[in-house]
């Protein structure tokens, strides 16, 4: 385990390329409408939480998988290039994850994800194993097989790893996964589905969007209000949020709470998931 200031936290998750378009009103069925603009960003709820865990300060490794495809190469050097370890990042055949996604006027969203690389990441290596004992913190979303997720939180909370969670996509979980859960990070909806099954789970966040968020542990509650920003696109809000709240979990729940609320309202103030996460001076400034 690794006590220094800067945590050791393992994402496992997927990496995905972003095909962003922006229009006044996100289209009925049947309907054409006119864009304003298009853009290709690179995003998956992993590598999002992870360059937002390594902007914060975290000492991030990635495992995960892209494609052999031009995505897959453009998406490894987005997350080298925020500092992450990328050496048990896999090359498979084929075509890396791709989301598309729609931003109206109002910078809501739409999202449409094909798993491509992702969806094979069906097993764990003994180097991603061993990477996952020695950290500090292992960080998992849904967009990876939940086989996957299961057995990498089950090793984790077996050797003293700290085991954070965000459900999302929501889909039904294993009990035997809850039970390895320290750390459930959670919006409104994926609150109201897993409200059943928090209950074991040591440490709840969940995040209220423009009202900010709430943290349970024990008896104790605590409070994040919303913070006042000019809202351009919520993509990778929660996912800045997220990598934020892992990367200062260390400083106790109430200072990463807080520094998770405004690197997640900041994040709403770019277009994009990966491109609009704040670093650790900007977050410091905004509180």
């Amino acid at each position: 385990m690794n006590h220094s200031a800067a945590p050791t936290v393992v994402v496992l998750g997927s990496v995905n390329m972003d095909l962003v378009t922006t229009t006044a009103h996100r289209p009925a069925p049947g309907e054409t409408v006119l864009g304003s603009g298009f853009a290709t960003v690179p995003g998956g709820k992993g590598a999002n939480q992870a360059i937002a865990a390594a902007r914060s300060g975290a000492d991030v490794r990635f495992l995960g998988a892209v494609g052999d495809d031009a995505f897959g190469a453009t998406l490894r050097a987005t997350l080298d290039g925020a500092g992450i370890d990328t050496t048990l990042l896999r090359t498979v055949p084929g075509p890396s994850g791709v989301a598309t996604i729609v931003v109206d006027g109002d910078g809501e969203n739409s999202i449409i994800v094909v798993a491509g690389a992702n969806g094979r990441m069906t097993d764990l290596t003994e180097a991603e194993l061993a990477t996952i004992a020695a950290a500090d913190i292992l960080l998992c979303q849904l967009e990876i097989p939940l086989e996957t997720v299961t057995a990498a939180a089950h090793h984790a909370g077996s050797a003293g790893t700290l085991v954070a969670l965000n459900p999302s996509p929501v889909q039904p979980l294993p009990a035997r996964l809850w039970a390895d859960v320290d750390l459930a990070i959670v919006n409104s909806l994926e609150y109201e589905q897993f409200s059943s099954t928090l209950g074991p789970v040591a440490h709840v966040v969940r995040t209220l969007g423009a009202d900010g968020a709430v943290y349970r542990g024990g008896d104790t509650e605590l409070v994040a209000g919303g913070r006042r920003v000019d809202v351009v696109d919520t993509t990778g809000a929660g996912d800045a949020f997220t990598g934020a709240l892992v990367a200062t979990w260390s400083q106790g729940a109430a200072a990463a709470l807080n520094w998770a609320n405004a690197a997640g309202a900041l994040a709403t103030t770019q277009l994009g998931a990966s491109a609009s996460i704040p670093g650790r001076e900007q977050i410091a400034a905004a509180l």
